[in-house]
């Protein structure tokens, strides 16, 4: 069984493109969205959260854990490391993809402070900020606009347009969403930057790593990982609800959110 927590609802962005590649396994989501934003909470806060999502995670069975929050990861993953016995699978912005597929030399970055802060991300971005220019900036209120399910329209645009505006005044030819919340918003991300402008989402790589981790810890056998890996090369999906995916949806707040954003990622 594979547990997946982040700070609220933008998770199942990731666990989207998990079940993608493994929709025969079991799985459990947590949202801590009592708790949410992490974005401003003090690591301590959030490693002290972490470790009580790990133990409801463990208790229920769960064999592997995805961390599906990059300020979560940056605060706390070491520390999860240190105190638990299973592995665990974090998030990183895809500075890397986005420093090599860039043709005007800059990248822009869309985090939350957490995140920008985190050692994690400072030392993928100090591998490559000679090479081109990174501008960043926190996603201010995007959290919040997908908690409360407000992907699209005139009051999702003003806010998005006023955290990405300054990315693209400094010629970002690419925007790397840094925030597993962020993927909801891809469409207005889109439509405000301009069909010349890249948008990279890091959780299909994160999907990938999870197979390969899970090969190695005799969670998963070659032969299945290689046909989970082969559906990578099919066509975005919504997750088949008729196919009852093996999924029990936890939440320390109120999880009418939790519940409308399954079904956006549902048919």
């Amino acid at each position: 069984m594979i547990g997946i927590f982040d700070s609220g609802v933008g998770g199942l962005s990731v666990f989207r493109e998990i079940y993608k590649l493994l929709p025969e396994q079991s799985y459990v989501f947590y949202a801590d969205n009592a708790n949410c934003p992490y974005g401003e909470k003090t690591p301590e806060f959030i490693q002290e959260r972490a470790k009580a999502i790990t133990n409801e995670l463990l208790q229920k069975g769960c064999q592997i854990i995805v961390v599906a929050c990059n300020t979560a990861t940056a605060a706390a993953i070491a520390t999860l490391r240190d105190s638990f016995p299973v592995k665990f699978i974090g998030m990183e912005p895809a500075v890397k993809p986005a420093a090599l597929g860039t043709k005007s030399g800059v990248i822009g970055v869309l985090a939350t402070a957490g995140t920008l802060k985190g050692s994690k991300y400072l030392k993928t971005k100090g591998q490559f900020e000679d090479d081109v220019k990174i501008v960043e900036h926190v996603g201010q209120g995007f959290v919040e606009l997908v908690e409360a399910g407000k992907l699209v329209g005139k009051e999702t645009e003003d806010v998005v347009e006023k955290s990405l505006r300054p990315l693209l005044d400094e010629g970002a030819d690419t925007i790397v969403l840094g925030c597993t919340h962020y993927p909801f918003l891809i469409d207005t991300i889109k439509k405000l930057s301009g069909p010349s402008v890249g948008v990279i989402d890091p959780a299909v790589a994160v999907a990938r790593h999870l197979v390969f981790v899970m090969v190695q810890e005799h969670l998963l056998s070659e032969r299945d990982a290689t046909t989970a890996l082969m559906r990578l090369a099919e066509p975005d999906y919504a997750i088949d609800a008729a196919g009852k995916p093996k999924i029990e949806l936890c939440s320390s707040g109120d999880p009418e959110a939790l519940q409308r954003t399954f079904a956006l990622i549902s048919r």
